[in-house]
Order: structure tokens, then C-alpha cells, then sequence
């Protein structure tokens, strides 16, 4: 299950659904995103047009003999403005691929090209008498069809409609100015003209409706008190979006869970799914580990998807650190791990079983004035061991694994015996592996082949395939942690920081290396004013969890 509630680049929110200062705050801003990517495909639709024109012009009246003396005068002048406006479109998808982090001015942009289109037809309308009022301009479409897939306000809409309406008449006033006659009567320039506006004022009927939509969109994302805006990430069990309180503008994440990802074809399976769900988040919310992602909330959408309001935090999760930056020291390796042990110990004491810990849910953030500071994400498939009482055990869905491949216990991958805190501390040392060698502990071509490695095979020590150095008893360590048999692993998350902190590092990772790491690598983040103050602040990395404070 992939996870992400981390927001690396910037931590304000805003009360809408789209970026600050947008006047399309109507519009969620996935929604608004996936609106500007229609920007390139009718810009690219409008280049084919202008090609097909170049192609009728220059190749298809051939085949049918010699081309009529008015046919080549406009052709003369046709093939100019054609290409023009091929250039222009293909100019403007390009434009669509560089804003498309600024939505807004990508759409005024694309309005503006509305225009100039119009402009270029009214061109190829007016320039010689031949075309001159037969039939109903190909402005029309151009109205109707740009503002119907690329949506804006519907005040810039109708301003924009009404002065691609107005390209016909005008260049049939700079042709008469050039002394073409064009031979049309008042009423034959009504009905040239008058179609152009109809359309003008119809192009706001299919803006309103998109508009009426995305406000319906925005409120069915009201989550009780929060309200949804940003996607942070996609996983296989379901999204995560930025949050805001709406009275106090806490800035959060909200995860949510489809139900048939977990299962649940009956009813009666679903309101076991939402039962089991209640229970787990009341006891996953009941944690207060500051190593822990604080759960704001919880419940049950009108749709029957399972959310959860977590805290949003600024950093990388140890999957994108490892990705971007290579493996980590030793000492530095073992920094983190102790603080997901002092997280997955409470959650163990109150027997609890996080089942999916991997790299991507264990956060390295900053945290007021702590840095490299981690915290342990997505309780929400936590469960209850044995001994909390036989309604939460049939409670749990039979039949279904739950879990990560790559860091996943042999006893869960066979589903042979219950799964205990063991099988955390399994995965902890598959991430510690990842931590140290940038690898996982086994390579396997499918998620069945991984499975069957974590049962059979034995892992190559970290030390073996590392390119940075690791000491002998942290090898030892990440081994144990790895063995099949649950019994010759760490009892419990407590006894793992104990041992992880008795091994010897002779390179130590210290407050000064991590606050120039973060600033190397991340100064969105940590170049911020004020760094000097946090920066030179005495203590521990993390000062604030007295456990890790202590073994500093």
C-alpha cells in the first residue's frame, strides 16, 4: 500500500480546493490540472485542423484537375495563415507543457489562442470575395468547441467568445477598406454575423455546467470539518489528499480507503470491514508516541470509502531518500531505525501490529526545532494481537494478506501462524537493509517469486553489498531481525533500539551532519530564515523523545 502525506516543498494551505488568489476556486485542483492537460490536446487538435487545410489546399483540389483562378488566388493567401496557424498551435501545446503548474495563466493563455484562431479563420473568410458569407463561419465551432473541454470563468469565457465572434465582421471591415466587393446585402452580413454571437452567448451554458460540477465535486469532498484539496499520492488501497480544517486551517492529510480493496463482496462483509476499521482507528489514534503520524480523525464517506485525517508533515520518506541520494551511513541508518522502534514499541505494548512497515512509511522530517526526525505513517492497517478479546479477532477478514511483498514476514506470506510484533520487527530490518545497501533484501521478478524468497532463501549480509561500510554488529542485527523462524528474531521493538544503540559506530551521526544534509538537499525546506536559531540549538537530533535523548 503506498502511502505519501508528505509535503516537501511547501507547507501553507489554503481554504480552497485550488492554489491561493485563483479565480477558479469553484474547481478542485486535480480536476484543474487534468483541465490544462486538455489545453495541449485541443491545441494539438487545432494544429491537425490547420494541417488538414494546407493538405485540401495543396494536394486534394489537384486530384480533380486544374484549380479554379478564385481557388488559386485564395490559395495564395491560404497557405500563409494556414501555416501560421499550425505554428500557433503547435506553439501553444508547447506552452501547455511548461505552465502546467500554473493553471490559471495556462487557461488565459489558451483563451487568448481561441482568439487568435478565430482571428486567423475570419482571415481565410474575408480576404477575397469567394468565401464571403457562404454558409456558417468555422468560428462557430471554435467557440463552441474550445470553452466545452477547456473550461475558465465564465466571465473570461464570454469576453473571449464575444471577440472571436467579432473576427468575422472585423475583417470584412479591413476588406472593405482594401476594396473588395463583396456583393452581400444587409441581410445576407446578418445571417454571416449573427450565428458567430449566438454561439458566443451558447458557450457559456457547457462553462456553467463544468462550473456546477466542480462545485459539487468540491463540497462531496468535505470530509466532516476538513476540507480536501491537493492529491499527495496514489497507492493500490486507495489517495491521499492535502487537508484544511475548515475553521481553523490546520493544514493535514486525509487518506482514502476503498473497501473492496480490503475485501467485502456482502453487506455484511462491508459492515465488518467498517467495523474492523472503527476499532483499529480508535486504537491506532490512542498512540502518542511523537514518533508516531498523530491521527486527527476518522469515518465513513456517504460513498462507503474509509478515511483517516493525519498530521502533515515536511520531509522525505526514507523510500524517496534512499531513491534520490543512495544508501545511508551506518550511524545515520541507526539513528532512524531507533526512532521507528520507539514508535512500533508503544504501538506493540498495546498490541498492536503495524503489518506494512516499509521505507515509504517512515518519514525523516524536520519537527519544530528537530531534524532527521522520524515518524512512522499509516497505522490505518494496523491489528490487534491475540489476547484483546475474540470479537476483534473475527473481526480481522480471513483470507487476505495485507502487507508489502518486499518487506513482508515469511509467516505472513504462508499465513501458517498468527502474526505477532515479530513480524514488524521483520520488516524493520528490511528496511534497515534498504537503508544501508539501497537494495531490498531480495530481488524477485513477480510478487510471488518475492514471497517465496523471504521464505526459502537466506539474505546476503548488508555489509556484503553495501558501498558504504558497516560494522560487524550491525550486520549481526539486520540478520536477526531477518530470520524465518519469528523465535530467534528481536522479541520486541524495545530490545531492537537496545541493540541497534549498543552497536559501535565509529563515525557518529550528529546535529551538525544532518542539519547540513538537509540544507544541501532540501533547502526549500531548511534554507528557511531563522535556520541559525534551530541550527545551533544544543541536544540530541529529535531532543524531543527522552528515550532517544538519553542513548545520545
Amino acid at each position: 500500500m503506498e502511502q505519501k502525506v508528505v509535503a516537501p516543498y511547501t507547507t501553507t494551505p489554503t481554504l480552497s480546493t485550488t492554489p491561493a488568489g485563483s479565480g477558479m476556486r469553484w474547481m478542485p485542483s486535480d480536476i484543474l490540472e487534468q483541465t490544462c492537460k486538455r489545453v495541449g490536446i485541443a491545441s494539438f487538435v487545432f494544429a491537425g485542423i490547420w494541417a488538414w487545410v494546407l493538405v485540401m489546399n495543396n494536394a486534394v483540389w489537384r486530384l480533380f484537375g486544374e484549380l479554379p483562378s478564385q481557388v488559386e488566388q485564395w490559395t495564395s493567401f491560404g497557405n500563409p495563415i494556414a501555416i501560421v496557424g499550425l505554428l500557433l498551435s503547435l506553439g501553444m501545446v508547447f506552452a501547455a507543457g511548461r505552465l502546467h503548474h500554473e493553471p490559471e495563466k495556462l487557461l488565459d493563455v489558451g483563451l487568448a489562442f481561441e482568439v487568435a484562431s478565430a482571428g486567423l479563420v475570419g482571415a481565410l473568410n474575408w480576404w477575397v470575395p469567394i468565401q464571403g458569407g457562404v454558409g456558417v463561419s468555422w468560428i462557430c465551432v471554435i467557440i463552441i468547441f474550445y470553452p466545452a473541454i477547456v473550461p475558465a470563468s465564465l466571465r473570461k469565457i464570454l469576453v473571449a467568445s464575444l471577440i472571436a465572434a467579432s473576427m468575422d465582421p472585423l475583417w470584412y471591415l479591413i476588406g472593405l477598406q482594401r476594396g473588395v466587393q463583396y456583393g452581400l446585402d444587409g441581410y445576407s452580413l446578418l445571417w454571416a454575423f449573427t450565428p458567430n454571437y449566438v454561439c458566443a452567448l451558447l458557450a457559456v451554458v457547457p462553462a456553467k455546467i463544468i462550473r456546477n460540477l466542480g462545485r459539487r465535486v468540491s463540497r462531496a469532498r468535505e470530509l466532516g470539518a476538513y476540507q480536501l484539496g491537493d492529491l499527495l499520492g496514489q497507492g493500490g488501497m486507495g489517495d491521499v489528499y492535502r487537508a484544511t480544517h475548515r475553521l481553523l486551517a490546520r493544514p493535514a492529510a486525509i487518506k482514502l480507503i476503498r473497501p473492496e480493496v480490503l475485501g467485502g463482496d456482502s453487506e455484511s462483509e462491508a459492515r465488518v470491514i467498517v467495523e474492523r476499521f472503527r476499532r483499529e482507528a480508535h486504537a491506532a489514534a490512542n498512540l502518542r508516541s511523537p514518533h508516531t503520524i498523530e491521527l486527527y480523525d476518522f469515518g465513513v464517506t456517504d460513498e462507503g470509502a474509509l478515511y483517516y485525517v493525519m498530521e502533515l508533515l515536511e520531509g522525505l520518506n526514507l523510500q524517496e531518500m534512499v531513491d534520490q541520494f543512495g544508501p545511508l551511513p551506518a550511524a545515520r541508518a541507526v539513528h532512524l531505525l531507533k526512532q521507528a522502534c520507539l514508535s512500533l514499541g508503544e504501538a506493540h505494548v498495546h498490541g498492536l501490529v503495524h503489518r506494512d512497515i516499509k521505507p515509504s512509511n517512515l518519514v525523516a522530517s524536520r519537527m519544530g526545532l528537530a531534524v532527521d526526525f522520524v515518524k512512522v505513517l499509516d497505522f490505518g492497517l494496523v491489528k490487534k494481537t491475540s489476547g484483546a478479546g475474540a470479537e476483534v479477532t473475527h473481526l480481522t477478514s480471513p483470507n487476505v494478506t495485507t502487507g508489502t511483498p518486499a518487506f513482508m514476514a515469511p509467516e505472513v506470506a504462508l499465513g501458517n501462524r498468527p502474526v505477532d510484533r515479530r513480524a514488524d520487527i521483520y520488516a524493520l530490518g528490511c528496511v534497515g537493509y534498504w537503508l544501508l545497501t539501497g537494495r531490498t533484501v531480495f530481488e524477485a521478478p513477480t510478487a510471488v517469486a518475492m514471497l517465496m524468497s523471504h521464505v526459502q532463501d537466506e539474505p546476503t549480509p548488508p555489509s556484503q553489498v553495501s558501498e558504504l561500510p558497516v560494522p560487524p554488529e550491525l550486520d549481526r542485527v539486520i540478520l536477526d531481525c531477518l530470520s524465518k523462524d519469528p523465535d530467534d528474531r528481536p522479541t520486541d521493538a524495545a530490545v531492537l533500539y537496545r541493540r541497534l544503540a549498543d552497536c559501535p559506530m565509529p563515525d557518529p551521526w550528529n546535529r551538525d551532519r544532518a542539519v547540513e544534509w538537509w540544507t544541501l538537499h532540501l533547502p526549500e525546506l531548511f534554507g528557511r530564515d531563522g535556520e541559525e536559531d534551530w541550527a545551533n540549538t544544543t541536544g540530541p537530533i529529535g531532543a524531543v523523545t527522552p528515550a532517544l535523548a538519553a542513548e545520545e
